[in-house]
């Protein structure tokens, strides 16, 4: 590749990267091109610029893309599946009333973040919001109160383990491109997750909730309403089937601690079930018990929700997939490497440059898994030249800077501002406030915790 206007290689290289991603977002933004499309012409003409042969470039993609996805696709699957099966079987509602009901009303918020935290950890956001909206709805009627001071909690649960907090995929994209230690990962991402959780939700909501007084829409109130009298799962099963995944990883993390050489036969064990794709695998089977057919369901029926719950979710496998093409034309045409050398050159701290990096991109596209999958590219090599830095914690501040300020480009302001029945500014005013305190505030504490 020929130097441009007399720039130095990496000068050159970035030249290109900036064009790419400018490209990228425009396509995206103003044109309304799909991401998936987008992101592949992309990785193409960054390869091509940057000076790789036509068929490096295409080899590149189709290696970034598997490689993505090899983990990503069957974790994102099998989460749909257990979300679907907590849907149908009531379980989301059972949660819900056993926490407003020892919560008490007065404190009700609190359980509706703790509810979101929960019941986010299988589930897309996206999924998590149609799931949550009815006990929304419903808790405001019974309780009187306003309907952002229940909401808002429980869209900062959601949003805080969709960034953060692994299985997710968006916190596994990084884990699994920076190497860092899922267990540790967890650890940090709990910790900081609940503090800016409890901030940005109840806190934030009971101050947001009674400065903008809204009515839910009629037809969705009326559609959500409890009809008829389901017997509920037990509370107890409901929560031990959702955590069971998050267990399990804890399980394979600790035995690794313990046992680093992995030695004995228990420790391999437990490494297996521990593995992400083992956890989730053996929570949905059992879900398919403790769920589906305890509750009545017929294996007609479990065998119907599981198949339903995949079909949307085709398109963010193959965004998350695209993601990882551009990642790996970034890495194979040099540009990571020159990133990495600029940014170590100029002493950039590397987890404000984490949470950098995905913001730009987060607050460009409007998808946090397209902000995270881009960034985790260019920022790895970045990590890599940076001796001694904590790759956890930088994990989860790409996935901090993957949920800043989400506006009119995000599908998710729209979902909300629909749900909740708002004018653009009004959800201006509590959602996407509430994403830039999450972030921000999620920075804030990684750099605190880099620091001890």
């Amino acid at each position: 590749m020929s130097t441009l206007f007399n720039m130095s290689h990496n000068a050159t290289l970035l030249f290109w990267t900036l064009v790419t991603i400018v490209f990228l977002i425009v396509l995206i933004s103003k044109y309304k091109w799909n991401p998936f499309v987008t992101l592949l012409i992309s990785a193409l003409l960054l390869g091509l610029l940057a000076g790789m042969q036509p068929l490096d470039v295409v080899n590149s993609i189709t290696s970034g893309l598997g490689g993505t996805l090899g983990t990503i696709a069957i974790v994102i699957g099998l989460g749909t599946m257990l979300g679907k099966m907590m849907a149908e079987s009531g379980g989301a509602e059972q949660i819900a009333n056993t926490l407003v009901d020892r919560f008490g009303e007065k404190r009700v918020h609190w359980a509706m973040m703790i509810v979101g935290f929960i019941v986010g950890i299988p589930v897309f956001f996206e999924v998590g919001v149609i799931l949550l909206i009815p006990i929304v709805f419903t808790v405001a009627r019974k309780t009187k109160m306003s309907l952002l001071q229940i909401g808002i909690p429980i869209l900062a649960g959601l949003s805080t383990v969709h960034g953060l907090v692994p299985p997710h995929p968006a916190p596994m994209i990084a884990i699994e491109a920076y190497g860092a230690n899922l267990g540790r990962t967890i650890l940090y991402s709990l910790i900081v997750g609940i503090i800016v959780a409890i901030i940005a939700g109840p806190i934030f909501g009971k101050y947001i909730g009674k400065r903008i007084v809204l009515e839910p829409p009629a037809e969705l109130a009326e559609q959500f309403a409890v009809k008829g009298t389901r017997k509920l799962p037990g509370f107890g099963i409901t929560l031990f089937t959702i955590l069971l995944p998050v267990i399990l990883m804890l399980i394979g993390s600790i035995a690794d601690i313990i046992d680093p050489q992995a030695t004995s036969s228990i420790t391999l064990f437990c490494e297996f079930i521990g593995h992400e794709i083992m956890a989730l695998l053996i929570a949905v089977v059992f879900s398919f018990f403790s769920l589906g057919f305890s509750r009545g369901f017929t294996k007609h029926e479990i065998s119907r929700f599981t198949s339903e719950c995949l079909a949307p979710i085709a398109t963010i496998v193959l965004i998350i997939g695209a993601g990882g093409a551009f990642k790996q034309v970034l890495i194979n045409s040099g540009v990571g490497g020159a990133i990495a050398e600029i940014a170590t050159g100029a002493h950039v701290n590397v987890i404000l440059f984490a949470w950098f990096v995905a913001a730009l991109i987060r607050v460009a596209t409007g998808s946090a898994t397209v902000a995270m999958t881009t960034a985790a590219g260019i920022v790895a090599p970045v990590l890599a030249l940076t001796p001694g830095a904590n790759v956890e914690l930088v994990v989860l501040a790409t996935g901090a800077g993957s949920i800043v300020l989400s506006h009119v480009n995000d599908a998710g302001f729209w979902m909300v501002k629909e749900f909740f029945n708002m004018t653009v500014p009004q959800t201006l005013k509590s959602w996407t406030v509430m994403e830039t305190i999450l972030s921000v505030v999620g920075l804030a504490l990684i750099l605190l915790i880099s620091v001890f």
